[in-house]
């Protein structure tokens, strides 16, 4: 194994990394969110070695690569992204047939979670290419380690549908589940997304907002979803954000807040999307409360 020192005038000491020899195959290489120091040596060892590099921005990983003096010695980085084509793909995959290693990164955090890279991983897996992972961080699981709500069983949504309908839809299904919601939004988006997410049953669970996740303005937020509302009316959201939704808890609920909860989701939803948001939510199961709800839609009718 052979170790290389360099030097980065903006760093000020040396820093070393080892060259080490790849075998021939596609490495997902896994970049900091924000603090340039959160890449793991292994994940330096392979952008230092690897015969091609490939990046969703590759400004951003030219970036990297300086901050920890690892030289592009003579390799040019190779754009993938989302409007990149299969041709693209098929360019950087003839590498690895020919014996060459590639190593991908995103913008930021590890590939393909919500970033570029599946189909590139699965036209490699088609053709019995090595895939390899140099894991580390990434937001959706930094999210869960500070935001204090149950990890015991999660879902990772991403980004919903930008149209407050099939946004409003997507949430009432994931109401139903028995797990932590993560998703991720725009400062643009959040305070739409908040108000749907109390209109299809949030406010029966705990909800926090994580944003710029190791940055120097990182900051959580949580706690009922009305709380929240509140709070980025008069605080505006920048950067970076996961949010996420707290399990629904089995526990008694007073038949007047249960009517209550439905009948406000009804005002949004169809009947059956309103139903499995409030089952979620309260954690009941869901054909008793479509049930209810389709009696609460009677009597209403009847008025």
């Amino acid at each position: 194994m052979l170790s290389a020192v360099y030097c980065n005038p903006q760093r000020g000491p040396e820093v070393n990394h080892n060259l080490i020899k790849l075998e021939p195959g596609l490495y997902l290489v896994a970049t900091p969110l924000g603090s340039a120091r959160d890449i793991t040596l292994r994940a330096l060892d392979i952008l230092a070695s690897a015969d091609v590099l490939a990046a969703e921005d590759t400004r951003t990983a030219r970036k990297l690569l300086d901050i920890h003096g690892v030289p592009l010695a003579g390799r040019r980085i190779i754009a993938y992204h989302d409007h990149s084509q299969a041709k693209d793909r098929q360019k950087l995959l003839q590498h690895v047939v020919e014996g060459k290693s590639v190593a991908y990164v995103s913008e930021a955090g590890t590939p393909l979670i919500a970033d570029p890279g599946y189909q590139l991983v699965a036209d490699a897996r088609r053709e019995g290419l090595t895939i390899l992972s140099a894991p580390g961080p990434a937001a959706c699981i930094a999210a869960l380690t500070v935001a204090g709500l149950p990890t015991d069983q999660f879902h990772f949504a991403g980004f919903l549908a930008p149209q407050q309908v099939a946004r409003q839809k997507q949430l009432a299904e994931l109401m139903a589940l028995r797990a932590t919601v993560v998703l991720y939004e725009s400062p643009k988006r959040l305070a739409a997304l908040l108000a749907d997410i109390e209109t299809t049953g949030g406010t029966a669970r705990p909800v926090a907002v994580c944003r710029e996740l190791t940055k120097k303005f990182e900051d959580v937020q949580s706690g009922p979803v009305e709380s929240l509302r509140a709070f980025y009316a008069e605080t505006p959201a920048r950067g970076e954000i996961v949010v996420l939704i707290g399990a629904g808890q089995e526990a008694k609920v007073d038949k007047s807040d249960l009517e209550a909860a439905l009948v406000h989701a009804m005002l949004n939803l169809r009947v059956k999307d309103a139903a499995d948001a409030v089952a979620g939510a309260y954690g009941l199961p869901r054909r008793d409360i479509y049930q209810l709800a389709l009696k609460l839609q009677a009597v209403q009718t009847e008025e």
